[in-house]
């Protein structure tokens, strides 16, 4: 989960008043519970897509898929209600895709997957 921080001000920074630093602690203690929220879904993506790379080894297809990233960057710039522009959000996306096809491809060209019990090559 996430990490209670130290909030205090460096030393020799203008003091503001409590209530002010009040304010600012709950937006970063929201902040810190949302990149909890972001940590988990980003896990939870990267998982499906060591799975897609699997598959993929297994079917003999090609890790990137230039029209799939294509169709996912189109649709995040449009569905996005913002405060972020859509080419903050492709930007964004962009890494998070690059760090997905990374995951695949690691899964892609891994070892084999190990035989069942019975020798046959397809696990449990």
């Amino acid at each position: 989960m996430a990490q209670e921080r130290d909030v205090r001000p460096p030393a020799g920074a203008p003091a503001s008043p409590p209530a002010e630093h009040d304010e600012i602690d709950q937006w970063r203690r929201r902040i810190d519970l949302i990149d909890g929220q972001l940590m988990s879904l980003l896990n939870s993506r990267s998982a499906c897509a060591v799975e897609i790379g699997r598959i993929k080894r297994r079917l003999g297809l090609p890790v990137y898929s230039p029209e799939r990233e294509a169709w996912i960057l189109e649709r995040v710039m449009r569905d996005n209600p913002g405060p972020l522009d859509p080419m903050a959000v492709k930007r964004v996306f962009e890494r998070v895709i690059d760090e997905s096809r990374r995951l695949e491809r690691l899964a892609a060209d891994g070892p084999e997957p190990a035989s069942g019990p019975g020798g046959d090559g397809k696990g449990d």
